[in-house]
């Protein structure tokens, strides 16, 4: 499979995601808002600030970061118009003028040279078809001085917010091997491996850790209903199995998430991983 085949699976599953995605938007919002949070602090966003957002899903953090800039600009990109509708209504129903959307791919950038001051890209990184075509795109695209700044998630056993539902799939679904030269949720676990691909692409003061994040639900019920909507490697996999594999799935997911329990709601921890790096001054020649 090419990378423009690639392209058009994901475009087209992303598509599907895009309702539950909406649907669960606030809880999601809360669950990644530590990550978006961490990204903005790396990033020092002026009140000025020209920014873009990859991979920008539903307009997150790119929304907060409008919020920062209100007289710059930010520039919400994605290869998915149906998520960016979500994103575009919600910038409207939040007042935000300085805010626009972008189809495109994320390695064939649609903008000149050093047009912003920022770049970010929350869990889009291990998507991508060809990780430092990407990289050497967002570095082009970023002023020198400016900041990239991602995230990625850590291992499968950091994060039994996903963990949990897909061990329940693979009771009733051989899952595929990983392919580390493929898109996957958990391809850019390796510490250093997101870093390595911004020193090759020119970045210095590159930096890396760890934060934490908490998938909060009212219920066991809602958290199967959450992942099963907008997790793309659990609806991919749902979709091989019949109503009656899929109702044990289900009942297995909720056993064991119910071991999260606490004080009325259910509260799975997970692990991700953001990344920055700056672009260098140019030198002035003699």
């Amino acid at each position: 499979m090419g990378d423009d085949d690639i392209r058009d699976a994901q475009r087209a599953a992303w598509a599907g995601l895009s309702a539950g995605w909406d649907k669960w938007d606030a809880l999601i919002g809360d669950q990644l808002r530590p990550v978006g949070t961490a990204i903005i602090e790396r990033l020092a966003i002026a009140d000025d600030q020209h920014h873009l957002d990859v991979a920008a899903g539903t307009g997150e953090p790119g929304l907060s970061i409008a919020k920062l800039a209100p007289r710059g600009r930010v520039v919400l990109a994605d290869l998915v118009p149906q998520m960016l509708d979500v994103a575009a209504r919600r910038a409207r129903t939040e007042g935000l003028t300085n805010v626009e959307t972008v189809v495109c791919s994320a390695d064939e950038l649609p903008f000149d040279d050093n047009t912003f001051d920022s770049v970010s890209m929350r869990f889009g990184y291990m998507f991508l078809p060809d990780l430092a075509a990407a990289t050497a795109e967002f570095v082009r695209a970023l002023r020198p001085g400016g900041r990239l700044c991602s995230s990625v998630w850590v291992k499968p056993e950091a994060n039994p917010w996903t963990s949990i539902a897909l061990q329940a799939i693979a009771t009733e679904v051989t899952p595929a091997p990983p392919n580390p030269d493929r898109p996957g949720m958990y391809r850019c676990a390796a510490p250093g491996l997101v870093s390595a691909l911004h020193e090759r692409a020119g970045l210095r003061e590159i930096a890396e850790w760890d934060v934490g994040i908490e998938l909060v639900t009212r219920s066991a019920e809602e958290y199967w209903a959450v992942i099963s909507e907008h997790v793309s490697l659990a609806v991919a996999a749902l979709r091989q199995v019949d109503v009656a594999a899929r109702e044990r799935i289900r009942a297995q997911a909720i056993a064991e998430v119910s071991a999260f329990e606490e004080d009325g709601a259910i509260r799975v921890p997970g692990l991700a991983r953001c990344i920055v790096g700056t672009k260098p001054e140019a030198r002035s020649t003699p």
